[in-house]
């Protein structure tokens, strides 16, 4: 990996980062576990590997904000995701996460019945006890189960409650700009709901 293309995806996770900051609409979708935006470089195998915003995403006075410049091994859950998502399909380099419930579930439904986009969702019920005993084991599980339950892994997914998790929605894409613009356009959407 040259300096080159780093320098190109760190590039591109600051102007997301932007982005995101220029839409205060998003902080209604930042979760209690905060956000992470992440890029996998080619070739990247370990989380250490991947770009991801330094102390996550948050909001400050509602406006979206980014304590720390994005940075190689910044991320851990997001950056595995990836990394696991990518063994099913190579095209996939980023990820963002957002909040998730009832209201915001129907907006992304109609978002991706709207986009074409497969909508998928992890029953964490489902998930063996030998999985959850073991750290690190859920990622590779999750992600199989979505490609074995829609055929591939679906660009905007959730997973549901488990115990001490937190439910979450996941949007993929091949930059860190197109994820952020899904959920720049989720949360304008559900903004839009708030007001009727």
């Amino acid at each position: 990996m040259s300096s080159i293309q780093i320098d190109a995806i760190l590039g591109n996770l600051v102007s997301a980062v932007h982005l995101l900051e220029a839409h205060p609409e998003f902080a209604a979708l930042i979760p209690e576990v905060r956000v992470n935006l992440v890029y996998a470089p080619p070739g990247a195998r370990t989380a250490q590997e991947v770009a991801a915003i330094d102390g996550r995403i948050t909001a400050m006075r509602g406006i979206p904000h980014a304590p720390g410049l994005p940075a190689l091994g910044a991320s851990d859950h997001m950056a595995r995701l990836v990394l696991e998502v990518r063994k099913y399909d190579a095209a996939i380099n980023a990820g963002i996460n957002f909040k998730c419930d009832s209201k915001i579930i129907k907006v992304v439904e109609g978002y991706c019945k709207e986009k074409g986009i497969i909508f998928g969702c992890i029953d964490r019920t489902k998930e063996p006890p030998k999985v959850t005993e073991r750290d690190g084991a859920s990622m590779p599980w999750k992600i199989k189960y979505l490609v074995d339950t829609y055929g591939k892994v679906p660009g905007l997914f959730y997973e549901g409650d488990g115990w001490g998790k937190e439910p979450l929605f996941v949007a993929i894409g091949k930059d860190a700009i197109e994820v952020t613009e899904i959920a720049i356009e989720i949360a304008g959407r559900c903004a839009a709901n708030r007001g009727r």
